[in-house]
């Protein structure tokens, strides 16, 4: 019997190693693949920042006044609904913000870059 003892007790320690094995090899592709849909997943969201330094930057800077208010001072005033609807139509919304006049640009941005140029500028929220 304890030869037989010796060799289930190796066998089953073989098994469990080769199950261990299979899990871990299992754990790193389903890492793997998670990692690979995240990547996809945030490339393909805009940055704000590159939208900003593509169509704003000439008006606004981030805490500093330029032509156009800060975008900390916008981020303190507005809601991201409001902040989207004046890049959208800034003729239309100067008055119901209480602006005398608006100079802004009508920009033709699409919604990915309007919703990424909102959230980088509410990222100015609390900007010192």
């Amino acid at each position: 019997m304890g030869f037989l003892s010796k060799i289930s007790s190796k066998v089953l320690l073989q098994y469990k190693q080769f199950r261990l094995f299979n899990e871990r090899t299992l754990m790193n592709k389903f890492t793997l693949i998670a990692l690979s849909f995240c990547t996809v997943t945030f490339a393909n969201q805009l940055d704000g920042k590159k939208v900003f330094e593509t169509y704003c930057w000439g008006c606004h800077h981030q805490t500093a006044v330029a032509f156009g208010p800060p975008f900390k001072t916008i981020a303190k005033k507005r809601t991201k609904a409001e902040i989207m609807a004046y890049i959208i139509s800034p003729k239309s919304m100067y008055k119901k913000f209480g602006y005398k006049r608006s100079v802004m640009t009508q920009l033709n941005l699409n919604d990915d870059e309007l919703d990424a140029i909102s959230d980088y500028i509410l990222s100015y929220k609390g900007a010192k």
